[in-house]
């Protein structure tokens, strides 16, 4: 993680004035997705729930990551289930792609590790879907919150609601 800030750092100096040649200046170019991604990742690791931990398993691909959440509370309490995430390019134009590699049976979360939450969403009806001021950070707790006693109450109200 540092070594993609530090790198970012480093080209910036090193571009200096700009040069008359196009194809040298295109291949320093970092990613507007990049230069977002050193900031929200380290704010993540301020913010990071307790029950979660993030891993990447190249530092330089900030735009990769897996999560490891680990719920001390509810149905779930003492798994530990990993999701990976990818940022894509347009990113905080669509939101990140996250799938859960750890065989589940959980409502928001299919059979092949599609996870149903209204964040991940380009266009949500509700209105609560993506939108370009979220970060990494509100899909980390988005995840969690799967997990917690708090999402319980709300299924159980649901099928109480509903269910007949």
């Amino acid at each position: 993680m540092l070594t993609l800030a530090s790198k970012l750092k480093r080209d910036d100096g090193v571009k200096g004035p700009r040069t008359s040649n196009p194809a040298s200046d295109s291949t320093r170019r970092v990613s507007i997705r990049d230069k977002l991604l050193v900031k929200e990742v380290a704010e993540l690791e301020v913010n990071l729930p307790c029950t979660c931990k993030v891993n990447f398993p190249d530092p330089n691909k900030l735009h990769y990551f897996q999560l490891t959440v680990t719920p001390d509370e509810g149905y779930y309490q003492g798994g530990k289930f990993q999701f990976e995430i990818e940022v894509p390019d347009a990113y905080n134009m669509v939101p990140p792609k996250v799938k859960c590699l750890t065989r589940i049976w959980h409502p928001n979360i299919t059979e092949t590790g599609e996870i149903c939450l209204s964040l991940l969403r380009e266009h949500s009806i509700d209105g609560t879907g993506w939108a370009p001021t979220r970060t990494l950070k509100d899909v980390v707790w988005g995840l969690n919150s799967l997990f917690t006693e708090d999402f319980r109450n709300k299924v159980e109200d649901y099928i109480k609601r509903y269910a007949r």
